[in-house]
């Protein structure tokens, strides 16, 4: 079965590669099996792209802040 995917692209405060590691057990829970999330720090935003089968906008936002991270979603 084919299922749509929602793609969120967030601008946010993460520029190590060590808060990603303190963040991704809490983002792997969020994000279902079917998604997946990535960060590119080489980006002047910060962004952070989340795939997934529903939408998790505030979820991402609110679980970044969680972690002391600015976090805002992109249009």
């Amino acid at each position: 079965m084919n299922y749509m995917k929602t793609v969120s692209v967030f601008k946010t405060s993460v520029n190590k590669k060590q808060d990603i590691k303190r963040i991704r057990p809490l983002l792997n829970r969020l994000i279902a099996t079917n998604g997946r999330w990535n960060f590119d720090l080489e980006d002047c935003d910060r962004i952070l792209r989340v795939e997934s089968q529903v939408c998790l906008e505030n979820e991402v936002i609110n679980l970044l802040r969680y972690c002391n991270h600015e976090c805002q979603a992109l249009e």
